[in-house]
């Protein structure tokens, strides 16, 4: 048999148009909606919030390329997402120093030293986050010295919706509230309704798939209900929807295979569910997406599909 005409190369052999710069792109867009929402209700707070988290994110990503002698990455939007995204998690009044001590942890630590974008384990912003609310004490006992530019100007904050999950729902936010208007939490809880346009975005652009998000959302709505909570109120408040379109799909930190991400995005529904009713529930999701971030390696290899033409062994 003739084999001239045969081309042999090496691989990959099938390459996608996704690039790195246009889904950060995408992403950045997607998010667009819920930072304006976040910049009407708490204004100056949260353009301060904004600009010091995405400008030290890009800042430490920098030096960490510099210093370890790779290419300069800041172009692809990365840093930029990644400093936005812990922007949306954090309270519109926060020291400074602790939104920087967040970035450097997540940029730093979590992305650059675990290898660079592509290779980290965890989610970069969630990290950083759940850092500076576990430290948040230890923290407070010497950045609170740092009294320059505390953070926190003229505003409007309420308590988080998340804490009448425990003790009740009395005087809670109403529905409409968590949809479109509310003041209490982190800037991005100031709305459900803006984040879910940006995840529809991302879904019709397939940054994303629906399975994670969905598969959170329904698991968190039907385990509260099966708990005696209010399926619906878990899932509109706090970081819910924000963790299940924005951060739990990320794609280095989420399973590659369909089946692997249903049962990821189940793992992580179950944890929010159980951490916030019988558990802190500040920080549930965060909490939740990293514990599911931990399984990834294990839920790839479990939903590994079989290879063309392979055998199973007798």
């Amino acid at each position: 048999m003739a084999l001239d005409n045969l081309v042999i190369t090496p691989p990959p052999h099938l390459r996608s148009k996704e690039q790195t710069a246009v889904a950060m792109r995408d992403v950045l867009i997607a998010l667009a909606p819920i930072t304006i929402a976040a910049l009407v209700a708490f204004t100056y707070n949260a353009l301060f919030n904004i600009a010091v988290c995405v400008g030290s994110a890009m800042f430490f990503e920098l030096v960490a390329r510099k210093v370890r002698k790779k290419k300069v990455t800041l172009s692809d939007g990365s840093a930029a997402v990644t400093g936005l995204l812990l922007a949306l998690l954090l309270p519109p009044k926060i020291h400074w120093l602790n939104m920087i001590i967040a970035s450097f942890v997540a940029v730093v630590i979590v992305k650059e030293l675990m290898g660079g974008l592509g290779r980290n384990i965890f989610n970069p912003a969630l990290f950083g986050f759940v850092f500076i609310l576990i430290g948040s004490g230890f923290l407070a006992s010497w950045t609170g010295h740092l009294g320059f530019l505390p953070g926190g100007f003229d505003g409007v904050q309420a308590a988080t919706p998340v804490a009448y999950i425990k003790h009740g729902l009395e005087g809670a936010p109403s529905y409409a509230a968590l949809l479109f208007a509310n003041y209490g939490g982190a800037i991005s809880e100031v709305g459900c309704f803006w984040i879910l346009l940006g995840g529809a975005y991302l879904i019709y652009r397939k940054v994303i798939n629906w399975v994670i998000p969905v598969t959170i959302l329904a698991t968190v709505f039907i385990l509260a209900y099966i708990l005696g909570s209010d399926g619906l109120y878990q899932i509109l408040a706090g970081g819910v929807m924000l963790g299940a379109f924005f951060m739990a799909t990320d794609w280095v930190t989420s399973p590659m295979y369909r089946w692997g991400q249903a049962v990821f995005g189940l793992i992580i529904g179950i944890c929010i569910v159980l951490i916030r009713l019988y558990g802190g529930p500040s920080g549930a999701v965060a909490y939740s997406i990293l514990i599911g971030n931990a399984f990834v390696p294990l839920l790839d290899r479990a939903f590994k599909p079989r290879k063309f033409g392979e055998v199973v062994a007798a």
